[in-house]
């Protein structure tokens, strides 16, 4: 039964082509989560400055078209 189970999943350590390619995609995946992250504050600190730009900026009137 353990020859079954060992045949029917893919072992990193069988085929060290396949660890290489583990470890780029999980490097990847995490430069891509870090990325993530710091475009996320970025946009959330745009956001606030422009909330507060426009909370500072005086109400301009509606001008008749």
């Amino acid at each position: 039964m353990a020859k079954a189970l060992i045949g029917h999943l893919n072992s990193d350590l069988r085929d060290p082509r396949l660890a290489v390619e583990n470890a780029r995609l999980r490097n990847r995946v995490a430069e891509l989560e870090s990325l993530v992250l710091r475009l996320s504050e970025e946009n959330d600190r745009l956001m606030a400055a422009r909330a507060a730009e426009l909370l500072t900026e005086p109400a301009q009137e509606m001008q008749p078209a």
